[in-house]
């Protein structure tokens, strides 16, 4: 998500929740408690939460290089923010003008929130003094005069309400009533008739400072246009949904949202709301001007966007500031130019988004001695003036012999000229575009040209002293290329694994002191514990054993792996390869890996897993795989999926490792054949039988992994002896038991019955979906998540048809 698009993502870095102990577990304040720092309210489904958050030593620090901050106060906001994702991401903040300062840095013993006698909800200071000063208030005029008969509630919505204590039809004040820049679901836009409240969203200033911003969202009903974008300083509208009844609010937002007009005698206002509660859904205007829907996807731990307008960024009016050129990549992410002979007037605010007071001239100007400068292939600014004039040289007198003529253009024989600041001035999206002829001090103009013979001058000395130097990097070249060339990474692999580092053999054998302390092993080699030389990070290492398989594994992993982060995935921290030598060097997971935890019958320290975590590891490993599988540029599919290859850090969150087997899979092709096959009691029948193979073995394979997860048993068939004729398949006895109701069977007898029936059964569901016989039966990965986490109900999974023979097989032993 670019930056200049989301301060969402900017905030987890800029602001900073103070961590104490909670004020309460509900929603409600009720006259005579209070809601200090540190303190929260919790929406009764437990979505929204309301408390004081502030900008916190990380925000200053992205600021400091505005020279209009130097300041080190610590700001602090009233506010609400969704509860449960990762990134802090604030929907309504009361004071976003007036932030409470906190120059000592103890501001969370001076404010608090509480109900006045008048029933206003209001933030006081001075605590502990005699005199309390209120420096917020919701200001109702016709609230209850009795503070008893008042409550503030957060709702399920996000909306905090004042009302009557018993009466929940008294509301005497709504946050709804007063936006900020997000627009939730189940709220109003738009204005009412009656009072003359309108509700309108206004964007950000910048990436960290909510305060009111350049750019507004609302309702227009002169000119019928629906919802209109506008600059909220000169009223330009720039984009409009269209008529009020119908307009183009959402057309690819693929059911998301559903929106509905109102407009009667009281009221003219659009809501929208989402078919699940449970999506965490928005709409925003960003700092640079455009609205943006997202939604928060929990196996990407990530805010998509789903919908943008306007589409094109340089569309916005002013998102740039005067004297600049707007242009956008096929990513759509803005970029700024300043005009020749202009530099960025405040570089601060620039590095926050805030392009809004554009550029100024290096050099004043001089009527007498202009120069007009030529600006070719742009789209011309905002609100020509024009003229008359007989030709291009015409038009160039009439702007020169006006002082307060900044440009000028004669295009299709129409002469045009501006004054003042030029705005939305663009780099033409359409081959030549037309010319802007700036103008600008003679001072500057020569400057210009002096550059430029400057740039020749050292183009030739550059090209000379490249050609003296090229056979010196020939010869560099040839040196590094025989020392990697028998490791079989091409270069573009090694520049696409950004951060990655390239170990020599002597460091990675002094770091895992001569390879003595071994953690484990498979196929294709030994993993030994390191410490790296800030003797803080410990290491795993893979030293690869086998010239042509661990070659083979040693390729796929950096190729894969290398290439990608995610929560759920085992980071790689570099690779040696040196020889015949190949070694891979992975973060260390204290935990190590899930087959230890759910079949060690020893149980040697006394520690199970207990059901949570169980939910918590199968439900990190899905979006993992959903990463791998659809998150991804190229899809990944790993292969070998096993509880020996999950990996478990200090707080047991999981992370997929061993991707030797992966294959890596354009997204125009659907199957690729592998030599490689994975571990025998996960691998999918289509695999087994030799055929091509597609993502959905990793997911009949998790469907096995789940299935061990909730017993603690392995699904390998077990033999015991053939005269008692107890050859059993557990995934089948699993199934059966199922279908007969009997989950509390299915799971491990370690949690001695403390676990979730309902969440059982879920799982088990999942589980035998995904190890459905039918490749195109098995759901996909992002599929499994949604139904992990209880937003996809799953009908009751059919026995595969390969159980069914093998208990029809078993019955025939028995009987």
């Amino acid at each position: 998500m670019p930056a200049a698009a989301a301060h969402y993502h900017i905030l987890l870095l800029g602001l900073l929740l103070v961590s104490r102990p909670c004020f309460a577990a509900n929603d409600t304040l009720a006259a005579g408690q209070a809601l200090a720092v540190g303190d929260t309210l919790v929406s009764r489904n437990g979505k929204f939460a309301l408390g004081f958050f502030s900008s916190g030593n990380i925000t200053e620090s992205e600021s400091s290089s505005s020279s209009d901050n130097n300041s080190t106060t610590t700001n602090w906001y009233l506010g609400i923010w969704f509860n449960k994702i990762p990134v802090f991401t604030p929907v309504w903040i009361a004071n976003r003008d007036e932030p409470f300062t906190d120059p000592d840095n103890d501001l969370k013993l001076k404010i608090r929130l509480e109900i006045a006698r008048d029933g206003n909800l209001v933030v006081l200071d001075d605590i502990g003094g005699a005199n309390k000063t209120v420096v917020w208030s919701s200001e109702i005029t016709n609230a209850s005069k009795n503070s008893n008969d008042t409550v503030a509630l957060l709702t399920h919505t996000g909306n905090l309400v004042i009302q009557h204590a018993t009466d929940p039809s008294q509301v005497w004040w709504q946050s709804f009533d007063y936006p900020t820049d997000v627009y939730l679901p189940e709220s109003k836009l738009g204005r009412n008739k009656i009072t003359g409240l309108n509700r309108v969203f206004v964007s950000w200033k910048n990436r960290i400072d909510p305060a009111r911003g350049s750019y507004c969202v609302g309702v227009d009903a002169r000119f019928n246009q629906g919802i209109i974008l506008y600059h909220c300083a000169s009223s330009v509208v720039f984009w409009a949904s269209g008529t009020f009844t119908q307009p183009n609010v959402d057309p690819g937002d693929s059911g998301l949202t559903s929106y509905n007009g109102v407009d009667n005698s009281e009221e003219q206002y659009y809501i929208y709301t989402t078919p699940n509660e449970s999506i965490s859904l928005l709409t925003s205007v960003e700092v640079t001007g455009q609205i943006k829907g997202r939604v928060w996807v929990e196996s990407r731990q990530a805010w998509r966007v789903f919908y943008t307008q306007p589409m094109e960024p340089c569309n916005v009016h002013a998102v740039c500031g005067p004297f600049t050129v707007c242009s956008s990549n096929d990513n759509a992410n803005l970029s700024c130019d300043c005009m020749e002979g202009f530099s960025i007037k405040s570089p601060g605010d620039w590095d926050l988004d805030d392009h809004s007071g554009g550029c100024t001239r290096n050099d004043p100007l001089d009527c007498a001695t202009d120069k007009f400068l030529p600006v070719p292939g742009v789209s011309l600014p905002y609100s020509p003036v024009p003229m008359k004039a007989a030709d291009a040289d015409d038009c160039r007198q009439v702007c020169a012999s006006d002082c307060s003529c900044t440009a000028y253009s004669y295009t299709s024989s129409a002469c045009s000229v501006w004054n003042g600041g030029l705005l939305n001035t663009a780099a033409s999206t359409t081959a030549g575009g037309d010319i802007l002829y700036l103008r600008i001090s003679a001072k500057d103009l020569q400057a210009l040209r002096d550059n430029k013979k400057g740039s020749y001058v050292g183009v030739v000395i550059a090209a000379s002293i490249a050609g003296s130097g090229t056979i010196v990097l020939l010869l560099l070249f040839i040196i590094v290329w025989r020392r990697n060339r028998d490791c079989g990474l091409q270069s573009s692999t090694t520049q696409d694994a950004a951060g990655i580092r390239t170990f020599r053999y002597s460091y990675l054998r002094h770091a895992t002191k001569n390879f003595s302390e071994r953690l484990g092993g498979g196929g294709f080699g030994s993993v030994y514990k390191g410490l790296l030389s800030d003797s803080i990070t410990t290491i795993a290492v893979k030293r690869l054993d086998g010239a042509r398989q661990g070659e083979k594994q040693f390729r796929a992993e950096v190729s894969s792996i290398g290439l990608i982060q995610h929560i759920n995935l085992v980071k790689l921290i570099g690779f040696c390869c040196e020889s015949d030598k190949r070694l891979l060097v992975y973060e260390r997971m204290l935990n190590g890996s899930l087959d230890a935890h759910l079949f060690n019958t020893s149980n040697d320290d006394g520690t199970v897993l207990d059901w949570s975590t169980r939910c918590q590891i199968a439900t990190g490993v899905a979006r993992g795989l959903s990463y791998l599988h659809e998150g991804c540029r190229e899809c990944i599919i790993h292969c070998d999926i096993k509880p020996e290859n999950i990996l478990l850090d200090a707080s047991f969150v999981p992370k997929i490792a061993d991707f030797g087997m992966a294959a890596i899979v354009g997204r125009d092709f659907s199957r690729v054949l592998t030599t490689f096959r994975g571990t025998v009691g996960y691998l999918a029948p289509e695999w087994i039988s030799g055929g091509a193979i597609t993502q959905k073995v990793d997911v009949y394979s998790f469907g096995m992994v789940l299935l061990e997860i909730v017993s603690g048993r392995r699904n390998s068939p077990e033999v015991y002896t053939t005269s008692s004729f107890h050859i059993s398949y557990f995934p089948v006895q699993a199934i059966s038991m199922l279908h007969a109701g009997d989950v509390s069977s299915l799971v491990d007898p370690q949690l001695h019955g403390d676990f979730s029936l309902e969440e059982a059964i879920r799982v088990c569901k999942v589980a035998f979906w995904c190890i459905q016989e039918n490749e195109f039966d098995r759901p996909t990965m992002g599929e499994v998540v949604r139904a992990l986490e209880g937003l996809h109900e799953l009908d009751m999974p059919p026995m595969p048809r390969q159980f069914a023979a093998i208990t029809k097989c078993l019955l025939s032993v028995v009987h």
